[in-house]
């Protein structure tokens, strides 16, 4: 477990019980970048998962995790549907959000070149975002592995030369790796979503909550997502997002997922209420502030 903010204390004089947060990836990753920025104010404890079915599952069971950061959509590589799905099928909520900055580094073992890297290993999501970059050095052959941090641990870990990773300029501190080259993105209004997510009875409340995020389906007809569409927008829903996969087992039926805000004074609950009968398996997935963007 890695530990991060800590040393504050309770009103009784005893040191506050560090939140448990878990994330997908390791020591140095983005997700344990946004995750100090959007629990700065509180202690917690950075929870590694090597998978976001492993983040899931911690958190439902709540023996290692209080809570979940995930990401789900960048804005180069598009909304991880993957974890939509994970996420209507879990037991879980969104509770909150963060935007981050992402900014891909090229490091390797201190001393070593570009020109003499054989490899360069990371994720494959920040691999897609630095392809530009690597089109100037055809000779090195690009690994996809598990985790960007990951990536720069087992490098030093094994010394291995020759071998390059592509990863935050935390993870460059935490190993002892030398950065060849920062900011390698090949668009730097590079962005990642991350949800904050826990159990089902910690959603906020309609006066607290800004931002909603529903999942249904529709009946498959001319027009049917268009009046759902249309009754959200006279109540003033602001779409910030709409996004579809298919329905396992029913060829040309999709699920959607869809974000907005309320822009007018009518409740969240209203809207919710007028769409209902228009659609099939309408979930709540969350109710919750919308987000700061950070910076790494």
């Amino acid at each position: 477990m890695i530990h991060t903010e800590t040393g504050q204390t309770t009103s009784s004089s005893h040191p506050a019980s560090p939140m448990r947060v878990s994330i997908q990836g390791y020591a140095g990753a983005f997700h344990e970048i946004a995750a100090r920025h959007c629990f700065k104010e509180t202690p917690i404890d950075i929870v590694p998962a090597h998978t976001f079915e492993d983040l899931i599952r911690m958190v439902e069971l709540q023996e290692q995790a209080d809570v979940g950061l995930m990401a789900i959509e960048n804005t180069l590589a598009g909304s991880l549907m993957h974890n939509y799905k994970l996420l209507n099928e879990s037991k879980l909520a969104i509770t909150g959000e963060v935007y981050l900055r992402i900014k891909q580094n090229l490091m390797a073992l201190p001393g070593q070149r570009i020109e003499n890297l054989r490899e360069v290993h990371s994720h494959p999501i920040a691999i897609a975002q630095c392809r530009e970059f690597f089109a100037r050095y055809p000779h090195i052959q690009l690994v996809e592995t598990v985790d960007t941090a990951l990536s720069a641990r087992n490098i030093r870990e094994k010394e291995l030369e020759g071998i390059g990773a592509i990863a935050s300029m935390l993870a460059a501190n935490i190993y002892g790796m030398e950065v060849l080259a920062e900011s390698i993105e090949t668009d730097k209004r590079n962005h990642t979503r991350f949800l904050v997510l826990k159990q089902d009875q910690n959603i906020l409340g309609e006066g607290e909550a800004e931002k909603i995020s529903l999942s249904f389906a529709v009946d498959h007809e001319v027009g049917s997502l268009y009046k759902v569409l249309a009754v959200l927008a006279a109540y003033n829903a602001n779409l910030t997002k709409i996004q579809s996969t298919p329905i396992i087992g029913h060829p040309w039926e999709y699920l959607f997922f869809l974000d907005f805000v309320m822009e007018g004074r009518v409740g969240f609950q209203q809207a919710i209420d007028a769409i209902k009968p228009l659609t099939h398996n309408l979930r709540v997935l969350g109710m919750y502030a919308k987000g700061e963007h950070y910076e790494e």
